[in-house]
């Protein structure tokens, strides 16, 4: 029992070792843009892997081939995708268009097996309730729907309002985990003193009590998040 469970350790080791390697190699595409191909292929090498951790019926290294076929495979699809947009259609598939001025393309749905219940549920959880307010929906190949509505239903923008754009500067992380980031500070033209008064005006006494204060340049406002919970504001405090 004892060997047995030292097998499956060490082996278990080498699955990790290996399956981290490989993810590696495959880059972040499994991720960040997971079609139905690219699913089949994740589940497929973790189940390898998994038979390399624990099926002791068998030896090791015929999984790790096993693993190392499938992943080289994986790499020559990737390649064939990028070099050639036939391979992409081929493997990634297309996007659909399944709404054309309001009106659902039934043909397009068929083909892309995607009900009307899928349908209108994706709508709802991107508050849209109503298909007349639909210009298009598109079903990407990861299986997302992108609505684009009409224009008299968009949410009117700075560009259409005519408005000056604000500035949009980030804010300065001031203080973390009771630390003072002297850079920031520096950058934000501040000094030590105002920044004690700051946290003075909040009964802060020490800076072991502040969790973060973050500075924003263009509103002026300190945000100031201390480790109790009782004491922590909602709202940032106004200079």
């Amino acid at each position: 029992m004892l060997s047995e469970g030292l097998i499956v350790l060490v082996r278990s080791i080498i699955a990790f070792i290996t399956l981290f390697i490989f993810a590696r190699l495959l880059g972040k595409q499994q991720i960040s843009q997971l079609t139905y191909f690219d699913y089949v292929l994740g589940i497929t090498i973790g189940s390898i892997a998994a038979s390399l951790s624990v099926d002791l019926d068998s030896r090791a290294w015929p999984h790790w081939v096993g693993l190392a076929t499938w992943t080289v495979c994986v790499l020559l699809v990737q390649w064939l995708v990028m070099k050639s947009s036939a391979a992409d259609k081929y493997f990634s598939g297309e996007p659909v268009i399944v709404i054309s001025d309001g009106q659902i393309m039934d043909e397009a749905m068929r083909k892309s097996r995607f009900t009307v219940s899928e349908l209108l549920e994706e709508l709802r959880h991107k508050d849209v309730f109503e298909l007349s307010e639909v210009q298009y929906a598109v079903l990407e190949t990861d299986g997302k729907l992108s609505v684009l509505l009409k224009p008299e239903y968009r949410n009117a923008t700075i560009q259409d309002l005519q408005l000056a754009s604000p500035a949009g500067n980030m804010s300065l992380l001031l203080i973390y985990d009771g630390m003072i980031v002297e850079k920031n500070l520096q950058l934000s033209g501040k000094k030590m003193p105002w920044l004690k008064q700051q946290l003075k005006s909040k009964g802060i006494k020490d800076l072991s009590e502040v969790f973060l204060a973050s500075y924003h340049l263009e509103s002026n406002t300190l945000y100031i998040d201390q480790y109790k919970d009782k004491n922590k504001t909602a709202d940032p405090q106004l200079i």
